[in-house]
């Protein structure tokens, strides 16, 4: 990991390149990309199947896309008791909390006008879940579970397919989560039969989940032809630690968020030159014997930087800086700073609140933004499966009292009819 101090040269443009990197991403594959989703758009399920042999190297026919009731009921023959008896604890978690984020229908009289606001699901949804380095059976949760209780009928599942079949765990979350359909196709295809419709796959309104680059810039590029959560992926953490930090929870957080991919970036900003050192040197220690350690490693040593500033007040203007998707405050008084950090995408507060308890456990939800997007976009919750829409009733007497103003400003603006629109009721 390379160790760049506030007095160094390198320091800002450093700085500038980490807070930089969501300009760039996607700008290489966009060609690619626009080419699949063209090739969708025009050729639905053939197309969709001709990239799923290429790119996933499984052959299938258009009737075996979709994942059928028995499939699901055989899942649970294949995995254990207590795995089942997570999966369901870790739902019942996330439920609960995005039950707290339900935003109700309201108005109200100003005069004998009525105005207001009401708020309905969106129709159809459809959630990606990756899978082609991991299986990600929480995102399956995370993802389906805020649409259920937002009151989607309708919830898509699209998943890499694997040669042995879609995972059980995928399929089993997908069941405790209350998704209603799940297609074995991924990638860019699979974003693209969302978006479009195919002969197999109907479309749908919203395409919600993290991905790889190819899959984050689909959803950019499809914006406006399909409403999207956000750009969530590849994974992000940015470590803030003062001296009291241990170096050895430090290490582990970073490699936490490293192991997801090869493009993953980890940061760490402190105000302790020793704590930098020793962080770095047990990063590597503590790489050797992962599972992952071939990803986490690549990871480490393409992206990764600490930061080392005198103040916390300078450690907390880096994190605002570079807004990242996780944001570690392994300080003393935690909650004294929160305020103070204008962009994150989730915050993990305190010396014994790691990531991954958030990833799986905790409530909030982990789909979360990425490449500085956390500057404008929030994390994915159930208003992301709903829609507002604005209630206004005037009676004649109410509109009488407004409409000279009303008169004014449209010719201020030049549209008569606007202004006639509200005369010809006093006509």
């Amino acid at each position: 990991m390379k160790i760049v101090t506030s007095t160094d040269r390198a320091f800002v443009p450093t700085l500038k390149k980490v807070a930089a990197r969501g300009r760039a991403q996607g700008s290489a594959v966009e060609k690619p990309v626009k080419t699949i989703l063209q090739a969708v758009e025009r050729g639905g399920d053939k197309a969709v199947l001709r990239f799923t042999k290429q790119f996933d190297k499984v052959s299938l026919a258009p009737d075996q896309m979709k994942v059928t009731p028995e499939e699901i009921k055989e899942a649970y023959y294949h995995i254990r008791k207590e795995e089942g008896d997570a999966l369901r604890f870790a739902a019942q978690r996330i439920e609960a909390f995005h039950e707290r984020q339900r935003t109700k229908t309201w108005m109200y009289q100003d005069g004998s006008a009525t105005l207001g606001q009401v708020v309905t699901p969106i129709d159809a949804v459809g959630v990606y879940v990756p899978g082609g380095k991991a299986v990600y059976p929480s995102t399956v949760l995370m993802s389906a579970i805020p649409a259920k209780v937002a009151g989607v009928h309708r919830i898509v599942m699209c998943t890499p397919p694997q040669k042995g079949g879609v995972n059980p765990y995928l399929l089993i979350a997908a069941d405790i989560a209350g998704v209603t359909e799940i297609y074995r196709v991924g990638g860019v295809q699979a974003i693209g039969a969302l978006a479009f419709g195919t002969q197999t796959i109907a479309r749908v309104d919203k395409i919600v989940g993290p991905g790889n680059l190819y899959v984050a810039t689909a959803k950019r590029i499809l914006y406006g032809t399909v409403g999207i959560d956000m750009v969530a992926g590849p994974s992000e953490l940015l470590v803030v630690a003062d001296e009291g930090a241990k170096p050895a929870h430090v290490a582990a957080d970073l490699l936490c968020e490293a192991e997801h991919d090869e493009e993953a970036q980890v940061w760490l900003v402190t105000t302790s030159a020793s704590l930098a050192k020793e962080a770095v040197d047990l990063v590597e220690r503590q790489l050797k014997g992962l599972q992952r350690e071939k990803i986490a490693r690549k990871s480490v040593g393409r992206y990764s930087v600490v930061f080392v500033v005198p103040t916390m007040d300078e450690a907390i203007d880096v994190a605002n800086e570079i807004a990242a998707e996780h944001l570690t405050l392994s300080v003393d008084e935690p909650f004294d700073y929160l305020e103070r950090i204008r962009h994150a995408g989730a915050f993990f507060l305190g010396r014994y609140t790691p990531p991954s308890v958030a990833d799986y456990i905790a409530g909030p939800n982990h789909v979360l933004p990425t490449g500085a997007t956390a500057r404008f976009f929030s994390a994915l919750s159930i208003h992301d499966y709903t829609k507002i829409s604005n209630i206004v009733h005037y009676t004649k007497e109410e509109l009488s009292k407004v409409k000279d103003h009303l008169i004014r400003l449209a010719q201020i603006e030049g549209f008569d009819a606007h202004a006639k629109s509200a005369q010809s009721r006093f006509s």
